[in-house]
């Protein structure tokens, strides 16, 4: 049987991708997402190589749809998730200011 590489669903903590990694190297994703920070700190390209899977990669639901639409999906997933991201920082300094006050 073939294993394809997708963004896990189950195992999420942002978009998906070192879920999906863990899966299909059968290895723990909290190994993956250690090695994808070390690479951001050391490097500094973790971040773009997660940005570039995160848009590339499918999500197990939508490993049948064309290439092109998994990645239109992927890219409102990822705005979608920057603004929600920005909402949450946003109340939380502002929370925070008033309570300095």
């Amino acid at each position: 049987m073939k294993k394809l590489l997708y963004r896990s669903e189950k195992n999420k903590i942002i978009g998906g991708v070192c879920g999906g990694l863990g899966e299909y190297f059968n290895i723990d994703p909290s190994i993956v997402r250690i090695v994808f920070a070390l690479a951001f700190f050391t490097e500094g390209f973790g971040l773009l190589l997660y940005v570039i899977l995160w848009i590339i990669l499918p999500s197990y639901s939508s490993i049948d749809k064309d290439s092109t639409d998994v990645i239109n999906e992927n890219k409102e997933e990822i705005k979608a998730t920057v603004v929600k991201t920005a909402k949450g920082l946003r109340t939380e300094i502002k929370s925070d200011s008033k309570k300095s006050k």
